[in-house]
């Protein structure tokens, strides 16, 4: 096929201009063009007027000939890059793999190992998404937490209720083959094209039940509400696991843990796997008026049907080189309850597919490193701790959370009353001093980092924007140190994958990891015959 980059289209124009435009590009006739396929959309609203941009793969006849007499800078030849098949290994295996965890890195372990025969297992300590729904809405409306089945654990993993979002800055050939399976599975078929494409927490809830569903009729087995609890290793090989009291046989173990499984950490420590602190991020969650966004970010025309919940991406640098940047950025969605465990309270931000909240937020965090906590593997855990713990007494002790206005958050005073932005956490928020939750150098760098957002964004930090505590779980604090052949450095045939293993971050990014671990899987056993 040909492809064409940097078509534009203004707001006026409809995607079925794009063939009259392709055509005039390739110096053929409209009739000519056989086939058009969207690549990639864009908004490009750096200034008026407002347009959308395109790349797109088109099918002609003679295709060589249109390329030659094209001759234009953004047109080229195409060739679709097919990734390479995995040949099964040598090795019998007694048992079927077990894979931990059913967010996006086991998800997609299991989906391909069992694609592939191998019929794999799957644990997760939480509930399937029907239970899991019921679980986090009793927290959200009662603020009774199940600390087993949360907007941490359970079916989907805590992608699950973050928005479905699947920018990734990866270059790796699997991530066409993550989207694809998760088209297959019911996401939007947008997903393939758009710059920073979503599904949104309420389609992904079909789309991993359905995934899931696959694994099974492909003979893979899921048990829910099972929690890995010890790991057998002899002669420095995994023999068998420990899950909810039962002992089960192992020689392929999967650690597709998550990044909030604190207590399995602790139990790996335990066992000697070698584990080693890494960086993070801490912070809060800045919600603002959605239509503000997006008058920011779209101008004059903010207003345009056409047009979705605008996005924002910021990053600044405060006095101490630390990194403050906005992540996991929720158009039109809501601050939701992320604790996992009792006396804690930490927060993160989910959208629907429609992104038609009346709120933008966007957590605003720090980059802390093991410097500020230290270097033992389990001490950016302690650190995170101490955090979630000091917020959930400054919101009362009873998951709600501690909030302040930006603004007052600059002055160092308390918040007394909400301006236009009214919180949308739930089960509801408390006045607080949240320059007190953080160390000064957090407190400092947050600061720094607002007023430069609030410069690029105008009225960023004013109009009553609000700041809820408090974001800790950004990314894993550890890693779980693993070789050239994926596998644990000191344990063969355990695996660790993902987010929680600390080799990836978000979900397609772990997804990816997640089939190259099912690769690697693949490529040192046979298929079960059993």
């Amino acid at each position: 096929m040909i492809k064409i980059n940097n078509i534009e289209l203004y707001l006026e124009e409809e995607k079925e201009d794009l063939v009259r435009k392709a055509a005039k590009m390739l110096k053929i006739s409209e009739e000519e063009i056989r086939e058009i396929r969207i690549v990639k959309e864009s908004v490009d609203a750096r200034k008026e007027p407002l347009k959308f941009v395109y790349s797109i793969l088109v099918r002609t006849e003679r295709e060589q000939e249109v390329l030659r007499k094209a001759r234009h800078r953004n047109v080229s030849f195409y060739e679709e890059k097919e990734p390479e098949k995995v040949m099964p290994g040598s090795e019998k295996l007694g048992v079927r793999p077990v894979v931990v965890g059913l967010g996006p890195s086991g998800l997609f372990t299991a989906l391909k190992l069992a694609e592939e025969g191998y019929r794999p297992l799957v644990i997760e300590r939480g509930q399937e998404i029907e239970k899991r729904d019921r679980a986090v809405d009793l927290f959200m409306e009662k603020g009774i937490l199940d600390t087993s089945s949360n907007i941490q654990f359970g079916e989907g993993g805590a992608g699950a209720y973050s928005d479905g979002k699947l920018t990734t800055r990866i270059k790796d050939i699997r991530v066409r083959e993550v989207l694809e399976k998760l088209i297959e599975a019911g996401a939007p078929e947008e997903i393939s094209f758009q710059a920073k494409p979503h599904v949104g927490t309420d389609l992904l809830k079909d789309v991993v039940k359905s995934i899931r569903e696959r694994i099974i009729a492909l003979g893979g087995e899921v048990r829910f509400e099972t929690k890995l609890e010890d790991i057998e290793v002899k002669n420095g090989k995994v023999v068998s696991i420990t899950a909810n009291k039962e002992k089960i046989p192992c020689e392929v173990l999967v650690l597709a843990l998550g990044h909030s499984a604190r207590d399995t950490y602790d139990m790996l420590f335990d066992r000697g796997f070698t584990m080693i602190a890494k960086s993070m991020a801490v912070g809060v969650r800045v919600e603002n008026l959605q239509w503000r966004i997006n008058e920011s970010q779209y101008g004059s025309v903010h207003l345009n049907p056409k047009l979705k919940a605008a996005e924002y991406s910021l990053t600044a640098k405060a006095k101490d080189a630390r990194g403050v940047y906005s992540f996991c950025m929720c158009p039109g969605g809501l601050v939701v309850p992320a604790s996992s465990e009792e006396g804690m309270l930490a927060v993160n931000g989910m959208s629907y597919h429609a992104r038609d909240g009346r709120n933008a937020n966007s957590a605003v965090v720090v980059s802390v490193t093991p410097a500020d906590y230290g270097p033992h593997p389990l001490n950016g855990i302690r650190f995170q701790r101490a955090l979630e713990k000091k917020a959930f007494q400054m919101g009362g002790a009873n998951y709600h959370a501690p909030v302040q206005k930006v603004e007052d958050f600059l002055e160092g005073r308390i918040s007394t009353s909400f301006g236009e932005v009214l919180p949308s956490y739930m089960p509801g928020v408390k006045f607080a001093d949240l320059g007190a939750l953080f160390p000064s150098a957090i407190t400092q760098a947050l600061k720094t980092g607002l007023t430069e957002f609030d410069r690029k964004i105008k009225g960023f930090t004013g109009h009553g924007a609000i700041m809820t505590g408090v974001e800790t779980r950004t990314s894993s604090p550890v890693r779980i140190v693993r070789d050239e052949s994926l596998q644990s450095a000191q344990v063969r045939g355990v695996y660790p994958a993902g987010e929680g293993a600390g080799y990836a971050g978000g979900i397609i990014s772990s997804a990816v990891d997640g089939l190259k671990i099912a690769e690697a899987v693949i490529s040192k056993y046979q298929p079960l015959d059993i």
